[in-house]
Parts: C-alpha cells; sequence; structure tokens
C-alpha cells in the first residue's frame, strides 16, 4: 500500500499529468490522430493554466485549513502533544547531521512554545522515513536533537521513527500512548493535513484535540487568475489535491471515520 500511495502520486499530481497529456499529444500526431492530439495538448494546457495561473490550489488548501480552527488560546494545562512528521529535510539532515527544516517547521516551532510554556508535558513524535529508499533517518530521530537545544530534555521525548504514512503514524501512535499511560493529548500538525489524520486518529478510538498550525493561506483566498506566483500556486494546487486524494483513498479503505471529518 504504501509503495502504490508513492507510485500514484508519481504520475497522478497536476504537473505530471500535464506532461503525460503533452507526449500523448505527441504520440497521437504522429499517428495523425488529430482529435486525441488537440484533446491531449489542450488538456495539458488547461491543468497547467489552472495550476499556475489561478487561485484554485489556494482556495483548496483553505478549505482544508479552515476545517479545524485552532482554539482562540492555549490550555490550562497541558499532558502530553502529539507532533506529526515532514517538518524536517530529512535527506538533507542525514548527509549533513544538522537541524534543517522545510515549509512545515511550524510543526515542531509549536510543539517547542508549548514545550516551555508546560515544562511537565511530554513531546510524542511521530515519524520515520518516509521516502520509498527508507535510507534516511526520520522527524523522530531529527527531534532528539532540535528539542535539547532549546533547554527540552530528551527525558521528555517520546520517539516514535516507524511510520512512513499518516496512518502508521496513528497505529504507532496508540501503542505508545497505551504503554505511557498519556491520553487526550495536542495533535499538531498542519492545518492542511489535520482533516486526514483526525480521521484516522478518531477510527482508531484515540482521544486528541487538534491543533493545527503551519497555515499557507491567509483564510480570504477568493476564486479568480493570479499570475503573480505561479510557483506558490502550483506548490498549494499539489499539496492540495495530494490531501484529497490520502482523504479519499483513506475513506475508501476504511481507515478515516468520515470522508472529509471536521
Amino acid at each position: 500500500m504504501f509503495v502504490i500511495s508513492k507510485l500514484v502520486w508519481i504520475f497522478a499530481q497536476p504537473l505530471s499529468l500535464a506532461f503525460f497529456l503533452v507526449f500523448l499529444a505527441l504520440i497521437a500526431g504522429l499517428l495523425r490522430w488529430r482529435t486525441l492530439s488537440m484533446l491531449s495538448a489542450t488538456g495539458s494546457a488547461l491543468i497547467l493554466f489552472v495550476t499556475l495561473y489561478t487561485t484554485a490550489g489556494n482556495l483548496m488548501m483553505q478549505g482544508l485549513e479552515q476545517r479545524f480552527a485552532k482554539p482562540a488560546a492555549d490550555p490550562d494545562s497541558l499532558q502530553c502533544m502529539i507532533v506529526l512528521g515532514g517538518g524536517f529535510e530529512n535527506e538533507v539532515n542525514t548527509a549533513r547531521h544538522g537541524i534543517e527544516f522545510n515549509a512545515a517547521a511550524d510543526r515542531f516551532v509549536e510543539a517547542l512554545r508549548l514545550a516551555q510554556k508546560f515544562p511537565q508535558s511530554r513531546i510524542l513524535v511521530s515519524g520515520g522515513d518516509g521516502s520509498l529508499s527508507g535510507i534516511y533517518e526520520g522527524d523522530a530521530a531529527a527531534s532528539e536533537r532540535f528539542f535539547p537545544l532549546f533547554g527540552v530534555g530528551k527525558d521528555r521525548l517520546i520517539e516514535e521513527r516507524q511510520s512512513r504514512t499518516t496512518f502508521e503514524n496513528a497505529v504507532n501512535t496508540k501503542e505508545f500512548l497505551a504503554s505511557q499511560g498519556l491520553s487526550n493529548c495536542l495533535l499538531i500538525t498542519s492545518g492542511f493535513h489535520m482533516p486526514r489524520s483526525v480521521g484516522i486518529f478518531r477510527k482508531l478510538g484515540i482521544d486528541i484535540v487538534p491543533w493545527p498550525t503551519d497555515y499557507r493561506t491567509d483564510g480570504q483566498v477568493k476564486a479568480g487568475l493570479d499570475f503573480t506566483q505561479p510557483n506558490l500556486n502550483a506548490q498549494n494546487m499539489a499539496t492540495a489535491i495530494r490531501e484529497w486524494y490520502g482523504l479519499v483513498g483513506y475513506y475508501l479503505a476504511g481507515r478515516t471515520s468520515a470522508l472529509y471529518p471536521r
């Protein structure tokens, strides 16, 4: 299932689909299948235009991010928090033995903030190597170097290093929480990733409090054209579509409590 999902995403993301349609248009042109060639070329151009020069991806991202609102204030007390991996540049860290973050770094920045405010809390970092090769360290390993730099002792960390997917995050986390006697933890992950994450945790009967972070939109995106930031538009479109692939796939596989949890 893990390998299949990785391969599906390689070929099903927007820019890959656009390239495939261009290739199909060329082959159809060589075979003098003019209708198929025109349809394929038009489809490719349409995908590229919508992905690069409209707010469609940002609107999809915004919808995901607004599904679970972040509480207006910090809790009065905090026993534990679960941080889902995805914030570290694992390939770079493995090679350079450093602490390099990607766009999802807010997951760990927010966890650090809460850890310093609630010194009695435990931090369960769930994240192994999610690559196909399996040769890199995961977020749980990198977090062992990160948190102590800011005064959070290793004794407060619970490292779940085996998970490669969100479903494995939840399954393995459930076992760790049971062994440590922890419950009702904050679930810290990116806002766009929260619906799928909550659905999986609910399905497994794990009590959590959604604590979204790492927002990619300002919450005020409207449908329209946007020629100012094609790279960012494409990135948000790809991220949102990938998340929806996950929502639909997990729902069909019976791994989440609802198609679009709220």
